[in-house]
């Protein structure tokens, strides 16, 4: 059977009925609690006038036991399938009368499968009947906030000489040297968007042939409306092929595969396949862009957005940006992202998510997505092994270890529009990308480990170069390893795909929710 005929058959196995948990329920009163609006929503909403619009996800309560069973599921395919088809069967079921009630209202929404969620433009007296329906669980913000890089101008190059410091520095030469360069692998990042026809990046886009593009299960623009109202940007709204309107996006996507065949050999897996999504108009996204993104990579659509097909999904995911607290998101309150992290990673994906830029103090891990225990977070160093001191460090809010690991993020040499390169560029947002790269490396080394994000991110960990900080962050002590400055160190491919080889058999694969 082939992979599209295996995830057709899933499908037809689970049909809606089989909903797990859900139920139909009605509208409380007008007059119920709002406790369920989070930090954000409610200081946006003192100030506002009972006509003015509020951009909100709605986020509706989940069945228990969606991924249950998972971990027995080897083939990463249709261990996707699966999932997709459950939270799909969940999210048409329990999202069924709140769908009805918004059309009656004549409010503007789009629902989401990936978390049980709704993103909806909702005019602000209607919060509290909203708040008072019995199957929200929530409801947050969804206003619009920049990436926040530390980005200046680039100096526009037109080639560079040989290999970046950063890909050196990991020893990824030494693992295409063993004949491993991602060959097999699929990398995925939703960011600024993409010059897909830069010379690096063209001949690793999946969407070109050699010949001709098809965009087909390649890109998705999320950015279906204007985040800042009033403005233009160059890529314009849903593009219809991958676009990047502010150079971030190139840069980091340079990073995890680039190599134009000749003097600009940038990234860390140049063998590696990529597609895209935008999830930022000019730099400012939302985190409806933001999940959006993440639907999509689980089960990519083609271009008009049907024919949605797990056997499409990349094996790893590059998040460089971050959704502040000062900005729009309550750390504490963002349970509809951190819901579709846990099932993007439940789904088999590597989730990579760069640190945030809130050095040097200790606890400014604060940004989701870097927060949750189902992202793989990073931490930037220098060419010395230093942490770069704008790295955030942890620990998270929540108590967890953040960052994870640590990869070159100073003045770091890719690729920006328009076909050109720049060494300029400084942030965790130019560190993520060195490890998404090397979990390309490593499942092209062993493809058993494709689906498998927990072995992958602990053969990192454990093969990180061990580095140290007298910081204190966290509580741990100067010789502490990990510590909440640069987790278990700086990434090192090389040892990372030794490992991998020396993983003879299967690993019993882990949805870690059970």
């Amino acid at each position: 059977m082939t992979i599209a005929a295996l995830t057709r058959a899933i499908r037809l196995l689970l049909p809606l009925s089989l909903a797990l948990g859900a139920t139909s329920v009605a509208a409380l009163p007008a007059t119920a609690t709002n406790d369920k609006l989070d930090a954000a929503l409610k200081r946006r909403l003192a100030p506002a006038s009972p006509g003015q619009m509020m951009d909100v996800l709605i986020l509706l309560h989940e069945s228990s036991g969606l991924r249950k069973g998972l971990g027995a599921v080897r083939d990463p395919v249709a261990k996707r399938a699966l999932l997709g088809q459950r939270l799909r069967d969940t999210a048409a079921s329990s999202q069924k009368d709140l769908r009805q009630w918004l059309d009656a209202q004549g409010v503007d929404y789009h629902p989401f499968w990936i978390a049980n969620a709704i993103a909806a433009r909702v005019p602000a007296r209607l919060l509290p009947e909203l708040a008072g329906r019995v199957e929200v669980r929530t409801i947050e913000s969804d206003a619009p906030h920049p990436v926040s890089e530390p980005l200046p101008s680039p100096a526009a190059k037109a080639t560079l000489a040989g290999e970046p410091w950063g890909v050196i520095k990991i020893r990824a030469p030494d693992v295409w040297a063993l004949g491993y360069k991602g060959q097999g692998v699929v990398v995925a990042g939703q960011d600024t968007g993409y010059q897909w026809d830069h010379p690096a990046l063209k001949g690793k886009y999946r969407g070109w042939n050699g010949v001709s593009a098809d965009h087909d299960y390649a890109w998705h623009d999320a950015i279906r409306s204007f985040i800042n109202a009033g403005t233009t940007n160059s890529c314009g709204l849903d593009s219809p092929f991958p676009c990047d309107d502010n150079g971030h996006g190139t840069h980091t996507m340079g990073t995890m595969i680039g190599d134009d065949g000749g003097a600009n050999p940038i990234g860390v897996a140049p063998d590696a396949k990529w597609i895209g999504c935008r999830n930022m108009e000019a730099g400012d996204g939302r985190p409806s862009t933001y999940i959006e993104c993440f639907e999509w990579f689980v089960e990519p659509t083609d271009m008009a957005g049907s024919n949605p097909d797990a056997a499409m999904a990349p094996d790893v995911i590059n998040n460089s940006w971050g959704c502040p607290p000062s900005e729009l998101c309550d750390a504490t309150a963002t349970n509809t992202m951190e819901s579709a992290v846990d099932n993007v990673r439940a789904a088999g994906i590597v989730v990579v998510v760069s640190a945030g830029n809130g050095g040097s103090a200790c606890d400014t891990v604060d940004d989701p997505a870097a927060i949750y225990a189902s992202s793989f977070t990073v931490g930037a160093t220098n060419s010395s092994d230093v942490i770069a001191s704008f790295s955030s460090r942890g620990m998270s809010p929540t108590g967890l270890l953040k960052p994870n690991v640590s990869a070159p993020g100073v003045s770091v040499c890719s690729s920006v529009p328009t076909d050109s390169y720049s060494c300029s560029y400084s942030g965790t947002s130019m560190a993520g990308p060195h490890v998404a790269g090397a979990v390309a490396l490593i499942i092209s080394a062993n493809p058993a480990l494709r689906g498998d994000p927990d072995t992958i991110q602990s053969i990192l960990e454990s093969t990180a170069v061990p580095l140290t900080s007298s910081q204190g962050c966290g509580g741990f002590g100067p010789t502490d390893v990990p510590n909440a400055v640069y987790g278990y160190g700086r990434i090192d491919a090389y040892a990372a795909v030794q490992a991998a080889l020396a993983l003879v058999s299967p690993q019993v694969f882990s949805d870690g929710f059970e």
